[in-house]
């Protein structure tokens, strides 16, 4: 009896690049960090891997893992959030950038 063919280089980067496509998808910051990190984290000792089995059971649960992080991110854009501070990246015109202390006090 002969194993499955193991999945292609090129099928396990379509993956990769699938899940951070879907970790990128959540509206949630800490969510979505979380979610890329972790995806890439994995990703990286699964690189390591030499075992066949083992290649093939650790794709097969990323697989696995992706449906889930899509319902996931489905259920997060549907119940979304307001902003956190660190995601607004819009800078005041005139506030230089300078910080909140900025012309408190000071002349600038």
């Amino acid at each position: 009896m002969s194993s499955p063919a193991l999945p292609s280089r090129q099928a396990r980067l379509a993956l990769y690049a699938n899940m951070l496509r879907v970790s990128r998808s959540f509206t949630s910051y800490n969510f979505r960090s979380y979610f890329i990190r972790n995806t890439r984290a994995k990703f990286r000792l699964a690189a390591a891997e030499t075992d066949p089995q083992r290649i093939q059971s650790t794709y097969d649960g990323f697989v696995a893992e992706l449906q889930t992080l899509r319902r996931a991110a489905t259920v997060n854009r549907l119940f979304e959030g307001s902003k956190l501070v660190v995601e607004q990246t819009r800078i005041r015109p005139g506030s230089r950038g300078a910080g909140m202390g900025a012309g408190v006090g000071h002349s600038v």
